[in-house]
């Protein structure tokens, strides 16, 4: 439990008051729970948030993806994309899963995704395949044209 001090400004708050709370995009979608606040050492701001989505099924999310905390929630400005959310081609059909999210290792933004069709079969798309994300990823290409893919 977090007291707060005398003569501490309104608008600052302890990190550890923001772990547990949901985690919701502007369109009402959860997305699991902050897990930790990760700190930058040298700048002492919030440089990302680890979200509890279940058993076992935690992940990163950098400062560009954190919007507001509230009393209640930590609001994104995007929604992120994560491993095991269903991919559609731009018809809405289901293609498969996100299987591997492979990102650039010093900005942390997403490169290219993998996505399995099948118990063996996986394809890699990049960044600019991606249409659109929310509770699914959606391709900027139909069924057919993902399937012709190597």
């Amino acid at each position: 439990m977090s007291v707060k001090l005398e003569g501490m400004p309104t608008n600052l708050a302890t990190a550890d008051t923001f772990t547990g709370k949901k985690v919701i995009d502007r369109e009402g979608i959860q997305y699991g729970k902050v897990k930790h606040i990760h700190i930058n050492q040298d700048t002492l701001a919030v440089s990302g948030v680890t979200i509890h989505q279940g058993f076992r099924r935690d992940y990163f999310l950098s400062e560009d993806y954190i919007d507001k905390f509230s009393e209640e929630t930590l609001l994104l400005s995007r929604p992120p994309v994560r491993i095991g959310i269903p991919v559609t081609d731009i018809d809405s059909r289901k293609i498969g899963k996100v299987k591997h999210i492979h990102r650039h290792p010093d900005t942390n933004e997403i490169e290219t995704i993998e996505v399995s069709d099948g118990l063996l079969n996986s394809k890699v798309l990049s960044r600019s395949d991606i249409w659109g994300v929310g509770e699914k990823v959606i391709l900027r290409m139909t069924k057919d044209e993902f399937k012709t893919l190597e």
